[in-house]
């Protein structure tokens, strides 16, 4: 179904008596780098996100099958501001979800066949939990965490927030946002990689202790 956008899904949320998703799904490959303020607190919601596998679209089709209709029919060509461009989208979705039959459901409309998630909005967002067998560590306010008097960059996105840190080999760390695994951190180069291999920062920074060692993908 095609829904309104907002450029705050949080107030939004707290203003209606909304239902929650269990999930959301991304093509973007890598979980540190899909991370935005809104996914971490999704995530904080109980909102797992999933992510489908590099330059695979089909595992996402009926997304990406709305978006080839949504921009055929708001986008080409685009409209002269903002305003109408906006008045384009709202017509869309009315068309879209109110009046236009849809084949994989039978000719029905999607209004017809929506049905709101059984999981209730909390207002409260519940802390982190992690294993007894994890390392915590608070993410500091410029992003890093401490490691052995060592600065080890996580994100800005989770300041104030727990990491959980489970041993999976001397000096290997599988990373954990709550339930999302994020990445490994690998102590002898002081870093957290995502699955390519990739830092969460590139190089160039100038936090003491860095090295520009590469790191192999994850197999």
């Amino acid at each position: 179904m095609c829904v309104r956008s907002s450029s705050s899904s949080s107030p939004w949320l707290a203003r209606s008596n909304a239902s929650i998703a269990r999930s959301t799904r991304s093509t973007e490959p890598s979980r540190i780098r899909s991370k935005s303020t809104l996914s971490v607190w999704w995530v904080r919601l109980g909102i797992r996100p999933e992510l489908i596998e590099p330059a695979h679209p089909e595992q996402n089709g009926r997304h990406e099958r709305m978006h080839k209709t949504l921009k055929a029919a708001t986008a080409r060509p685009p409209q002269a501001h903002l305003a109408a461009q906006q008045r384009c989208f709202d017509r869309f979705r009315q068309r879209y979800n109110d009046e236009r039959p849809h084949e994989a459901l039978g000719d029905a409309t999607p209004a017809s066949c929506y049905a709101p998630s059984p999981r209730p909005y909390r207002t409260t967002l519940e802390p982190l939990v992690y294993p007894g067998h994890y390392e915590r560590r608070l993410v500091s306010r410029n992003g890093g965490v401490r490691w052995q008097h060592r600065w080890v960059n996580a994100s800005h996105l989770f300041a104030e927030l727990e990491l959980g840190f489970e041993a999976i080999d001397d000096g290997l760390w599988n990373v954990y946002f709550g339930p999302v695994w994020l990445g490994r951190f690998h102590e002898e180069v002081g870093r957290i990689v995502d699955q390519l291999g990739r830092p969460v920062r590139r190089q160039g920074d100038n936090h003491k202790g860095r090295t520009d060692r590469k790191v192999l993908p994850i197999t």
